[in-house]
């Protein structure tokens, strides 16, 4: 665009200044070409200096800017491919400066259009040539406009200045190079320490982790455990007191607590080993939980309806984990507080997240009142370690759901094996 608009200005001062085309002959030229072009150029015909000035003096100018909006169109097509076709681009660009120099012979306001060659230089030639560009298109409109004799200084100027400032713009350029290549070496590092650094510190979390089950693993060992191993001893020698009597509902209670204590202490004993819960070593999440939610439907005599929704997919054993004991901890609120009737448990698969949702139709309770158990805090730390979050909505008789809502984080490698 901003070259038409100097051909179109080039144009309409020529116009206005001469209208008939005719170029100014005190301007140093005899029919349009400068003295010391005209003369080299006659000197090699058979037909003498006329016929050559007379052959340049039939081209109208109107003909050359006509020929020099034409070669413009190809330019918003060469542009993007810049890069991709440098030479195509360099020999266009320089085909628009010999008809804008041939339009500058014709008539000398068209020096205005001749310096459309500074942008397009700048702009679509490669980093290296951009300074051979822009002293080229200052050489053409200073020979364009030279008089007699003037071919002596012009050499003068392309030895001593022109070769010169080329030589420079490729010097300073290679070496911009150079430093585009020094950052883009420099970033490759600094991301590769970023991540080692991310790895470093994922290391030093699991390692922090790894201690911390190990303390809780202990102190488990020596207090829980020990105290299930002897529950378990009691609860045997009562039902081998009881042994010879005809069963009854005191021997069935003695062997439900029996065995309620012996899964107690499996979970127990997994749990210090931190490994995952019991279910989820022999199968996946949704059978998992809809074992659980059996068994605990079946002990607490509470109606439970499991849902799933969704496409299962394989979970991060922390995810599965997390998820199976977060519905566990809900359905044994249930059992201490609610005195509820009715239960729900559903499972939902998202394609980002996992959705667990436990109902009630018990009690409920106010929402502001702190509660002293352990067991809101840890379902929401659990939810809290993976990056998701874990909501409680109650109200006095009306019930409890709890939703939690984690990432659908796919199983590593170690998981698999």
């Amino acid at each position: 665009m901003l070259a038409y608009a100097l051909l179109t200005v080039s144009s309409l001062v020529t116009a206005l200044a001469e209208p008939g085309g005719a170029p100014n002959a005190d301007a140093g030229t005899t029919l349009g070409l400068p003295s010391w072009l005209a003369g080299p150029l006659a000197a090699g015909t058979a037909q003498g200096p006329l016929s050559v000035e007379a052959a340049w003096g039939s081209v109208p100018w109107p003909f050359l800017a006509v020929v020099a909006a034409v070669w413009l169109v190809p330019v918003a097509w060469l542009y993007p491919v810049r890069e991709r076709q440098r030479a195509l681009v360099v020999g266009h660009v320089l085909v628009l400066l010999a008809i804008a120099a041939g339009l500058t012979l014709k008539a000398p306001a068209f020096i205005v259009f001749a310096s459309i060659g500074y942008p397009l230089a700048i702009a679509m030639f490669p980093a290296r040539l951009v300074m051979a560009g822009v002293t080229l298109t200052a050489l053409v409109n200073v020979a364009v406009q030279a008089g007699p004799g003037a071919r002596d200084t012009l050499l003068a100027v392309l030895a001593g200045v022109a070769l010169p400032l080329v030589a420079a713009g490729w010097y300073v350029s290679a070496e911009h190079d150079k430093r585009r290549r020094l950052v883009q070496r420099l970033r490759a590092a600094m991301d590769e320490n970023a991540e080692l650094n991310a790895r470093l510190l994922d290391q030093a979390r699991r390692a922090g982790v790894l201690d911390e089950r190990h303390r809780v693993a202990g102190e488990i060992h020596d207090t829980l455990a020990q105290d299930l191993v002897a529950l378990i001893g009691q609860l045997d020698a009562a039902g081998h007191a009881a042994g010879h009597a005809a069963g009854g509902p005191a021997r069935e209670h003695l062997d439900r607590a029996a065995a309620l204590a012996r899964r107690g202490l499996a979970e127990t004993r997994r749990s210090i080993s931190a490994l995952r819960p019991q279910p989820l070593e022999r199968t996946d999440l949704p059978q998992a939980l809809h074992h659980m939610a059996r068994l605990w439907a079946e002990t607490a005599g509470v109606d439970l309806r499991f849902e799933v929704t969704g496409t299962p997919v394989a979970l991060a054993a922390d995810v599965e984990s997390a998820l199976f004991r977060i519905a566990q901890e809900a359905l044994a609120n249930v059992v201490k507080h609610a005195n509820a009737t009715r239960t729900g448990l559903t499972l939902t698969y998202t394609d980002e997240l996992i959705l667990l949702d436990i109902r009630d139709d018990g009690l409920g309770f106010p929402p502001q009142r702190p509660t002293d158990g352990f067991g809101l805090d840890s379902m929401r730390r659990r939810a809290g370690v993976l990056g998701g979050t874990l909501t409680v909505e109650t109200e006095p008789g009306h019930g409890t759901a709890v939703a939690a809502a984690v990432p659908a984080i796919p199983p590593t490698t170690s998981d698999e094996r």
